[in-house]
């Protein structure tokens, strides 16, 4: 089945994003501008713009549009910001990030993954991306602090090397539960020495595995 990218991709932000509040410019056009079906193996290019997460390989998911539409938003990435995104995964929400004019930083456990990812984003434009095959747990303790902490997978607690690399003023997003597939959107502030919490509400991500998650 053929698709038309332009047109599944307005009717993703319309009826996926914007109908369910989401109504920030910027996101909008970032969602509006990368193409998710190249994110996906062939055979699933139909599904690409679909409500629903997709499988990637080794047990992975590129999350549903909504989702990273509301991640990204809840971040409030700015231009030239430092952002640490743990999980690269596809690329999808990387390539979302780099149109957001960030410096990004992802980490990836998966040494398929990676090599896929890296290989698509360089193909796709996407060169100043920075990433690293290693465990996501730990950060990039070399390139912190970061204004801004975006993890794709859900743990059981916010690992220290997180708070640690967290610049101040910043940022961090992560899915956390004491249960795998099975957390709470938290997002952290850290603003004069403080960190404050607030919860989103529930999702469901695959396991941050490593010494600091599962």
């Amino acid at each position: 089945m053929e698709i038309d990218p332009k047109r599944s991709r307005e009717r993703m932000v319309r009826e996926q994003i914007m109908d369910r509040g989401i109504h920030t410019p910027r996101i909008l056009s970032v969602m509006s501008k990368v193409p998710r079906h190249l994110f996906v193996e062939e055979a699933l290019t139909p599904s690409a713009y679909g409500d629903h997460p997709l499988p990637i390989g080794q047990g992975q998911t590129i999350s549903q549009p909504y989702v990273v539409a509301w991640m990204t938003d809840e971040l409030d990435v700015r231009p030239g910001m430092k952002v640490l995104e743990i999980g690269t995964g596809s690329g999808y929400q990387t390539a979302i990030l780099a149109e957001l004019d960030a410096l990004v930083y992802s980490v990836e456990r998966v040494p398929e993954l990676y090599e896929l990812a890296r290989n698509r984003l360089d193909s796709m434009g996407y060169g100043r991306v920075r990433l690293k095959l290693d465990d996501g747990t730990l950060g990039w303790p070399e390139e912190a602090p970061f204004d801004r902490i975006l993890v794709t997978a859900g743990g059981p607690s916010i690992p220290q090397p997180y708070l640690d690399q967290l610049a101040d003023p910043g940022m961090l997003i992560m899915p956390v539960g004491p249960e795998r597939r099975s957390q709470t959107l938290v997002v952290l502030r850290k603003e004069g020495g403080r960190i404050g919490r607030k919860n989103l509400g529930q999702v469901m991500f695959v396991d941050l595995v490593g010494r600091h998650g599962w």
